[in-house]
C-alpha cells in the first residue's frame, strides 16, 4: 500500500541540523541540563517506540523524523505484542534504571518533539495502532470507544 508522506521542513535543512533542533526541543521540553542528556533520552525513548510501532505508521514516522532519529527508531525489531502505555514506560524504566516517574517525563519530552515532526494526523494513526495509555504519553486525552 502506498501512502502519501508529507515532507517536513526539517528535511530541507543540512544533514544533522534537524536532529540538533529536535535535541534542543527535547532539552527544552524536558529541562535537561545538557544536549548529551537530551540525546540519551531521545535514543532510549525512540528505541522503545521502535519496538512497538509497525506497518505504514512506522515507515511514515521514520520518513518525517530527522535521519539520525529515524535510524534509532528503525533499528529496533518490533515486538509481536504491543505494550500498553504504562507497560511501555515501565519497560523503558527497567532498561534504563530510572524511576517510572522520570521515564514518564522523558517519554513525554521526546514524544512532544516526535509530534512536532509527525503532525497530528500521523499521531492519530499511530495511537489507533496501540492499546490504551499511549494518548497520554503524546499529550492527548485518552479516548475510549463505546462497547
Amino acid at each position: 500500500m502506498i501512502t502519501h508522506v508529507r515532507a517536513p521542513l526539517e528535511q530541507q535543512q543540512p544533514n544533522g541540523a534537524a536532529y540538533e533542533q529536535m535535541l534542543e526541543r527535547v532539552r527544552y521540553e524536558g529541562a535537561y541540563p545538557t544536549r548529551e542528556k537530551a540525546e540519551e533520552v531521545v535514543r532510549l525513548v525512540l528505541s522503545g517506540l521502535g519496538r512497538q510501532l509497525t506497518g505504514d505508521e512506522r515507515v511514515d514516522l521514520a520518513a518525517r523524523l530527522p535521519v539520525e532519529a529515524a535510524r534509532v527508531l528503525t533499528a529496533q525489531i518490533p515486538d509481536p505484542q504491543p505494550l500498553t502505555g504504562w507497560a511501555f514506560v515501565k519497560d523503558i524504566a527497567a532498561r534504563s534504571g530510572a524511576s517510572p516517574a522520570t521515564t514518564r517525563w522523558d517519554t513525554g519530552s521526546v514524544f512532544a518533539a516526535v509530534t512536532a515532526h509527525a503532525g497530528p494526523d500521523l499521531i492519530t494513526r499511530i495511537l489507533s495502532q496501540f492499546p490504551t495509555g499511549w494518548a497520554l504519553l503524546f499529550g492527548r486525552a485518552e479516548l475510549t470507544q463505546a462497547a
